[in-house]
């Protein structure tokens, strides 16, 4: 086991809201410890569970960039184990990029311990595979153009969903009708099923069969219009029962599977 460093700071994948799926390198940070900020409208105060009674705890909500940085370079810099715990992963619009650099400005160290996105606890919990062979090997983790995201020339949604991938479409539940504006552009039809996934891992998580067309009024129906993942794409969506990886077929044999006799080995 790496060892927990005093005076490092600590970006935690806090994972979709179940505390049981943070992994295991991140619950030793936190019961190490002496300074936690979270982000307490994302991440489940369940979380904190592993954290001691002596632990000094921060919201970030109610905070902006320069007074977290503050927080956590001042903790830092008196020898604390600091924890700054994220939802999801926090490689996925996690805003990390502009922590990162002002603690690199310190010469503050820290570490990124990942986390169970959403988009593999929605898999988990409607039990999909997303990459089925034949019907989609590409996964695009993505979101529809919003008041606070610009995207890049070429990565609009509609752009996007013209790949026969499966989608991920995060941060857009309260852009509804441009997602099913933008896929129905693409190439989609407006009967195609959409996976609205609400809040996974946590006590009130929702899982909403929907359609294009329906998306939104359904998600007005549900009250949802923020804390939910968009999946559409026939490997998230149907049933491939009889499809077959290579990788299991008798006739297959790779790097490290080798037939003796009739007795299968490991290499």
């Amino acid at each position: 086991m790496r060892e927990i460093q005093r005076g490092w700071v600590y970006i935690i994948g806090a994972g979709p809201g179940d505390p049981e799926l943070l992994t295991v390198r991140g619950m030793h940070v936190l019961e190490a410890a002496d300074t936690v900020v979270y982000a307490d409208s994302l991440v489940s105060t369940r979380v904190l569970d592993y954290c001691s009674a002596e632990t000094k705890v921060w919201t970030s909500s109610d905070h902006h960039l320069d007074e977290i940085v503050s927080i956590m370079v001042a903790a830092a810099r008196s020898n604390h184990v600091v924890a700054r715990l994220h939802s999801g992963d926090p490689a996925f619009y996690g805003a990390i990029t502009e922590q990162m650099h002002a603690l690199q400005t310190h010469h503050i160290p820290f570490e990124i311990i990942p986390g169970v996105s959403s988009v593999n606890a929605a898999a988990s919990r409607i039990q999909r595979e997303l990459t089925i062979p034949g019907v989609s090997q590409t996964v695009i983790l993505t979101r529809v153009e919003g008041r606070s995201s610009h995207l890049p020339q070429g990565a609009s949604l509609s752009a996007l969903a013209r790949h026969p991938a499966t989608l991920a479409i995060f941060l857009s539940a309260a852009l509804a009708n441009k997602v099913s504006r933008e896929l129905l552009e693409a190439g989609y039809r407006e009967s195609d099923p959409l996976i609205v996934a609400y809040k996974v891992g946590w006590p009130d998580e929702q899982i909403i069969q929907s359609t294009v067309k329906g998306l939104a009024e359904d998600l007005r129906l549900h009250g949802i219009h923020r804390h939910a993942l968009i999946l559409a794409g026939e490997a998230a969506l149907g049933n491939f029962a009889a499809t077959r990886s290579r990788l299991y077929d008798p006739e297959f044999s790779h790097l490290f599977r080798r037939s003796v006799g009739n007795v299968e080995t490991r290499e």
